[in-house]
C-alpha cells in the first residue's frame, strides 16, 4: 500500500516522531473557505502516489492570498501520470540550507533492509551520482547498529552538533519500518533548515498490505481516492483487481491462472480489460461483486470466466453464478470455461440458464474462439510482443558437480499438522488422510489431549515428539502466528515444514528465514499449496485429481497454474514424479534451485517443468544455477504474466513487474540455460513429450 506524501508525513510524525513541516489538507470542497493558517509564502503540493509532481506542475509556491484559490484549483484539476489529484497539502515555505536523501528499503533481491543516504536530496535517486550515495545492509535479525548510523552521518558531512538529532531520526525510522511492516520508508529531501534543524521535507512510505490485514487500525493509511471505484469494490470484497486497456473482462481463480489467462487473451488479439483474481472463496457475494464491476464497466464488451476447480468446486461456483444472476439474462455476453473439480456438474448447471448470452467452454481454445466471435467491430487494437518460444539453443555441460541432497518424502513420511483443530486444519487433514498421507499427530496450543479424525492432538511439537517420529510438518495457522509456528518447527529440527499460510508480513518472514538459515529444517512456502508425490502422499491443499504418477517434476510459484498444467499433462498420459509449490511470496524458504539440488538424485524424475511468474529473480537464479553446476535432465518453463503492465501488483505478494524491467530478460536467461521455453499453456503437453522422447 503506497501512501501519498500527506499520509507518509502523518506516519513519520505520529509513529516515528520525525519532524515534518506543518501542513493542512485541502480538497476542492474546501475552497474558497479554507486557507492555510500559517504565514505566507505557502507551498501547494498535489497529493498523488507517484513521483514527478514538480515537473508536471503539481507543486507551486504561493506568494499572495489573491493567487491562492486560482492556483489551488488548477492543481486540483490536474492528472499526473494517470492519477487525478484528489486533494492538496499546503505547507509554509521553509528556509533550506542543505538537502539530503535518506531511505530504508526491504530488498527482495538481497533479502536485507538497505539503508541509503545521499549527499543530495530532492532529486530522483537514479539521477544521483554513485559517489553521492552510501548504501548499507541492515540484517534481519540483527537490526541497525550504531556504527551504521555514524557512517551515514559522516557521509553527508554535517555539523557534529546534529548527530543526536540525525541518530534519533534514523533509529526511529528503522523501528517504525519494523513495527508498521514498511517495505519502503523514504525521506527526500531530509532538509537542514536555516534554524539549524533537520526536517523531513517530503516522504514516501510503502506499507505491506499483509500488516494492514493483521492490524485493522492501519487501514486509516489507505487512501481510496487514489484507486478507481472498481479497485475499491474489489478490495472490499477481498479480491485482486487491476484495470487494463482491452475489452474482455476477465475473472479467474488464482493469480497464476489469472495471469496466464490475461496473456492468452492478449496474445490472441482479444485484449483483457482487467485482471481479477477471485481467490479461493468464489462464493455468491464475490461473484456478484465481480459481475457488477464488469457489467458497469463501459470498456468491457464481453466477460471471460476461467476456472480450474482444485479445492474449489466448479459445481458450487456455477450455483453461485446462477444465484448472482438472479434469474435474469446477463447484461453482457459471458464465456465460462470450467475444468477440474466438478467441472462437468458445473457446466451442466449453467446449461439450464436459458440465455444466448451465456456460452460454456470445456477448454481454453474453445473459449478463445467463442470470444473471437463476440469481438466488437470497434474494438481497440492493442499490440503485444509475441510470446517467446524456443527450444534449447545450448547443451549444458557436465562440470562434474555432485549433490548430496535428496528428496526423501514418500508414503511412509510421518506428518504433523500445526493448527489441526481449526477449520482449515480439520478439512485438509481429512483430505490428506483420504489420499493416504501418514498423519501421525497434530498440534494446537491448549488443545492437547483431543483427537481430530483419530489423530492425537498435542500442545506443542516438543510434546508430540515424545510420542512420534516427525518427518514433516504442515502449518494451518493465521498470518499473525505463522512465523512463530515455523520457528517452533525449526527449533525441533523437523526436516520439512510446509507453510500454507498466506498474508505473513514480509519483514517477519524474512526475519524467520534468516534465523533458521543453516539449520536442519527445510521450509516450503509460505503461501504455497504444498507438495504431492502422486500415488503416495500429499502435504498440502492440492487437489488430487489433476495428478498421477509419472516422470515429470512440476515446480511452481502458483497453485491453480500447477493444477492446470498437471491436468493438461495427464490428458496426454504424462504423469508427475512430484509437484512442489515453492510459494508465491517475495520471501520463501525452498527455491527452484534448492529443488533442483534434490532432483539431480531423484531417479523417478526424468524432466522438470518450471512454472514461473513475473517479478522477482527466482527463475533467473535457477538459470544461473543450472549453467554453473550443469543439470543433465530436460527442463521446460512457462512464465505467466508476460503482458502485465509494469508496476502493478497482480494478486499475491510476489507477482509484480517492476518499472524499468521486463519479462523478456527473464525468458531469455532461461533459454540461455538450455530450458525449453513454452509460449502457451496449450504448447506444454507436446513440448514435454518431445523433451521426454514420447510420441503423442
Amino acid at each position: 500500500m503506497l501512501l501519498n506524501e500527506h499520509l507518509s508525513k502523518t506516519l513519520l510524525k505520529e509513529a516515528a516522531g520525525i519532524p515534518v513541516p506543518t501542513g493542512v489538507k485541502i480538497t476542492t470542497k474546501d475552497l474558497p473557505d479554507l486557507e492555510p493558517y500559517f504565514p505566507l509564502p505557502w507551498i501547494l503540493k498535489a497529493q498523488v502516489p507517484v513521483g514527478g509532481r514538480g515537473k508536471a506542475g503539481g507543486i507551486k509556491k504561493i506568494e499572495s492570498k489573491e493567487e491562492y484559490e486560482t492556483i489551488a484549483r488548477q492543481i486540483l484539476s490536474m492528472e499526473i501520470k494517470g492519477n487525478k489529484v484528489p486533494f492538496l497539502r499546503a505547507e509554509p515555505a521553509i528556509d533550506i540550507r542543505q538537502e539530503f536523501y535518506l531511505s530504508l528499503t526491504l530488498s527482495r533481491q538481497r533479502r536485507k533492509v538497505m539503508m541509503t543516504v545521499g549527499r543530495e536530496g530532492g532529486v530522483e535517486i537514479e539521477n544521483m551520482g554513485p559517489e553521492n550515495l552510501l548504501v548499507q545492509e541492515i540484517g534481519l535479525p540483527g537490526g541497525l547498529h550504531p556504527n551504521q548510523i555514524r557512517a551515514a552521518f559522516f557521509h553527508i558531512g554535517i555539523a557534529r552538533e546534529l548527530f543526536a538529532d540525525f541518530s534519533l531520526i534514523v533509529t526511529n525510522l528503522y523501528k517504525t519500518m519494523i513495527d508498521y511492516g514498511l517495505l519502503l520508508a523514504e525521506i527526500n529531501p531530509l532538509a537542514l533548515t536555516g534554524y539549524g534543524k533537520l526536517l523531513a521535507l517530503d516522504g514516501k512510505i510503502e506499507m505491506d498490505d499483509n500488516i494492514v490485514d493483521i492490524n485493522p487500525a492501519f487501514e486509516r493509511f489507505y487512501q481510496p481516492e487514489h484507486s478507481t471505484r472498481e479497485e475499491n469494490m474489489a478490495r472490499d470484497a477481498g479480491m485482486s483487481f487491476v484495470s487494463l486497456k482491452g475489452w474482455v473482462g476477465l475473472i479467474a481463480n488464482g493469480a497464476g491462472l489469472a495471469m496466464a489467462s490475461m496473456d492468452a487473451l492478449n496474445f490472441s488479439d482479444l485484449p483483457a480489460a482487467n485482471f481479477l483474481d477471485l481467490g479461493g472463496a468464489a462464493d455468491q457475494k464475490r461473484i456478484e461483486t465481480a459481475l457488477d464491476l464488469l457489467f458497469n464497466d463501459k470498456q468491457v464488451g464481453a466477460i471471460f470466466i476461467n476456472l480450474f476447480g482444485g479445492i474449489l468446486s466448479c459445481e458450487l461456483v456455477a450455483k453461485a453464478l446462477v444465484a448472482a444472476l438472479g434469474g435474469k439474462e446477463p447484461e453482457k455476453p459471458i464465456v465460462v470455461r470450467m475444468s477440474g473439480n466438478s467441472a462437468e456438474k458445473g457446466l451442466k448447471i449453467l446449461k439450464d440458464i436459458n440465455s444466448d448470452k451465456l456460452h460454456r467452454a470445456r477448454n481454453m481454445h474453445e473459449a478463445i474462439e467463442t470470444l473471437r466471435s463476440l469481438k466488437p467491430t470497434n474494438a481497440q487494437k492493442i499490440t503485444f510482443a509475441p510470446p517467446i518460444s524456443a527450444m534449447p539453443e545450448v547443451t549444458i555441460k557436465d562440470v562434474g558437480y555432485k549433490s548430496s541432497s535428496f528428496f526423501e518424502i514418500n508414503k511412509d513420511t510421518p506428518i504433523l499438522v500445526q493448527g489441526i483443530t481449526g477449520h482449515e486444519g480439520r478439512l485438509h487433514t481429512r483430505l490428506m488422510l483420504e489420499y493416504g498421507s501418514n498423519i501421525v499427530a497434530g498440534v494446537t496450543p491448549f488443545k492437547g489431549g483431543q483427537e481430530v479424525l483419530g489423530v492425537p492432538v498435542y500442545n506443542s511439537i516438543k510434546e508430540a515428539q515424545l510420542h512420534h517420529e516427525i518427518g514433516a510438518s504442515i502449518i494451518f495457522v493465521p498470518p499473525k502466528l505463522a512465523a512463530d509456528a515455523i520457528l517452533e518447527a525449526a527449533s525441533c529440527e523437523i526436516p520439512w515444514v510446509v507453510c500454507i499460510t498466506e498474508g505473513i508480513v514480509q519483514s517477519s518472514m524474512l526475519n524467520v528465514l534468516e534465523q533458521i538459515k543453516g539449520g536442519k529444517t527445510r521450509v516450503v512456502g509460505p503461501n504455497t499449496p504444498g507438495l504431492i508425490v502422486p500415488g503416495q502422499t500429499k502435504i498440502g491443499i492440492l487437489p488430487t485429481t489433476p495428478f498421477s504418477p509419472g516422470p515429470v517434476a512440476v515446480l511452481s510459484r502458483s497453485g491453480t497454474l500447477t493444477y492446470e498444467v498437471a491436468d493438461r499433462l495427464n490428458q496426454v498420459g504424462i504423469g508427475q514424479s512430484l509437484s512442489v509449490g515453492i510459494g508465491g511470496d517475495s520471501y520463501i524458504g525452498t527455491t527452484f534451485a534448492d529443488m533442483f539440488e534434490m532432483l539431480r538424485n531423484h531417479d523417478e524424475t526424468k524432466a522438470v517443468m518450471v512454472l514461473g511468474e513475473i517479478g522477482g529473480t527466482a527463475e533467473q537464479d535457477l538459470a544461473d544455477y543450472v549453467i554453473k553446476t550443469g543439470f543433465d535432465k530436460p527442463v521446460l518453463s512457462f512464465i505467466a504474466g508476460q503482458t502485465a503492465p509494469p508496476g502493478k501488483r497482480l494478486g499475491h505478494a510476489g507477482a509484480i513487474l517492476q518499472e524499468g524491467t521486463g519479462v523478456q530478460g527473464k525468458l531469455e536467461k532461461m533459454r540461455s540455460a538450455g530450458f525449453t521455453v513454452c509460449p502457451s499453456l496449450e504448447s506444454i503437453p507436446q513440448l514435454t513429450a518431445d523433451a521426454l522422447g514420447i510420441k503423442l
